[in-house]
């Protein structure tokens, strides 16, 4: 049976290891810190962890500073708190001067569930891969999230990682091909391709499963780095299969499926659908029970590829 976990683990557990092979990381929290996983940092190198209190701008332009002294932070905090509050921060402080602060949102996504639409961040992706210089990366499991947690401490500049709470399988098996910027093949197809992030890569090949029964042959890519994207494995998805399907716990604002569709329609425009938020805020309930009513599930990806597949045909 495949281990359960929260991509906020596997940051928690990377977090250890970089202060073990690092000594200029830092980490800097705002008031969340077991909710982030930084206490298991505080805890092993507590003069290397710093806590701002509820003071997320204070804990981004302290971010900075740090950086301009040689040092590696990781500013964590739900990624409600990190993307909105912070922004002008993130924006002048660490991406104006391209500073190598790397920034984690815990908590991201409608899976938050009982915390409501409050602390449901649905526009990180957004409001982060708008800034020049800013990386963006959003993982399938915790074992990818330690993954790009390490990578993301040897990238120079600005990184944002988006993190969630609900417990999912690890799927990744890759360690060695990771790499920011470079999305993942899970499986192959010929009749259209889903390019999912986060969560929803799981969904995703749910959904495949789903639609190969129906007859229907999809490709599945984890689309784990938003910026910079991969555009040479998108444009070769659109030309090998002719279609594509989005899959993200994001609003369809201006999240990974726009940004997907700006490399179709500069490249290889081609028929596609956005699985995610409809431009709307979250609700509160059970975490299941909300991806199930907003569509983010794998019958709600199958649903747009089968209606996409009549627009292909």
């Amino acid at each position: 049976m495949a281990v359960i976990k929260p991509t906020r683990d596997g940051f928690g557990e990377a977090l250890v290891e970089l202060g073990k092979e690092n000594k200029d990381v830092v980490v800097l929290s705002a008031d969340l810190t077991a909710s982030v996983r930084a206490n298991w940092f505080r805890d092993k190198y507590p003069e290397r962890f710093f806590d701002f209190g509820v003071a997320e701008q204070d804990m981004i332009s302290t971010a900075a500073g740090f950086a301009l002294s040689g040092k590696v932070p990781f500013a964590c905090t739900f990624g409600v708190f990190a993307s909105g509050r912070a922004w002008d921060q993130i924006r002048l402080s660490v991406c104006y001067m391209n500073l190598n602060v790397k920034i984690a949102g815990s908590h991201g996504g409608i899976s938050v569930g009982p915390d409501g639409a409050s602390h449901q961040a649905l526009e990180e992706i957004t409001l982060m891969r708008v800034l020049p210089n800013m990386t963006v990366i959003v993982p399938c499991d915790s074992e990818e999230a330690r993954l790009a947690t390490l990578a993301a401490a040897s990238r120079p500049g600005p990184v944002y990682l988006r993190l969630g709470r609900e417990p999912y399988p690890i799927i990744t098996d890759y360690k060695d091909s990771y790499k920011i910027g470079k999305a993942l093949r899970m499986a192959d197809g010929s009749d259209i391709t889903i390019i999912g992030t986060g969560i929803m890569v799981h969904e995703a090949l749910k959904a495949r499963d789903d639609l190969k029964k129906q007859g229907v042959s999809a490709r599945v890519v984890n689309l784990h780095t938003v910026k910079p994207i991969d555009k040479e494995e998108i444009i070769k998805a659109a030309k090998e299969t002719g279609a594509i399907v989005t899959a993200e716990e994001h609003t369809v604002v201006g999240g990974m499926g726009s940004a997907v569709a700006e490399v179709l329609a500069e490249n290889c425009p081609v028929p596609m659908r956005m699985v995610g938020m409809k431009d709307r805020f979250g609700e509160s309930g059970d975490a299941l029970e909300l991806m199930k009513y907003f569509g983010l599930t794998a019958e709600g990806i199958v649903k747009a590829a089968l209606e996409l597949l009549k627009n292909k045909k």
